[in-house]
């Protein structure tokens, strides 16, 4: 108890954990989602929780070969891990806006959506997708 005691929340080691798991809306509960699917976002990465949580001011840092122990699929799409400094080393918060762990998880699921990155890879990925659905389909009724 007393090593617990003398770490200040300033510590790195006392930074909260985000893995992408948390956020994805793939998963479900057992697999390790921790907030509402209507809220989830579609497979995010670690890199992309870091850039949302770092562009609002929040201390992070990226752990790239860390994994959450209930993800099977050893990717590195995958990997990763987020800390996030949510108190100072007086114990006040560091954002006011930021008061616990799944505020900053909603928040990060609300904006990795409007990433450059994920407005770029969408937009080309989506048209593809439902060419290639539509073409299927259509082999689909021709061979009955």
């Amino acid at each position: 108890m007393a090593c617990a005691a003398s770490r200040t929340p300033a510590d790195q080691d006392r930074f909260i954990c985000i893995y992408p798991a948390y956020l994805n809306n793939k998963k479900t509960i057992a697999e390790g989602r921790r907030i509402p699917i209507s809220k989830a976002v579609e497979n995010p990465t670690a890199t992309e929780i870091q850039d949302v949580c770092s562009a609002i001011g929040l201390n992070v840092f990226l752990e790239k070969n860390k994994m959450y122990s209930r993800e099977w699929n050893r990717d590195a799409q995958y990997r990763g891990r987020v800390r996030v400094q949510l108190k100072q080393e007086d114990g006040s918060l560091c954002l006011v806006q930021f008061p616990s762990r799944k505020s900053v998880m909603l928040y990060a699921a609300e904006m990795i959506p409007k990433l450059k990155t994920r407005t770029q890879k969408t937009g080309g990925g989506d048209q593809s997708l439902q060419q290639g659905e539509g073409s299927k389909k259509g082999k689909g009724k021709k061979k009955k």
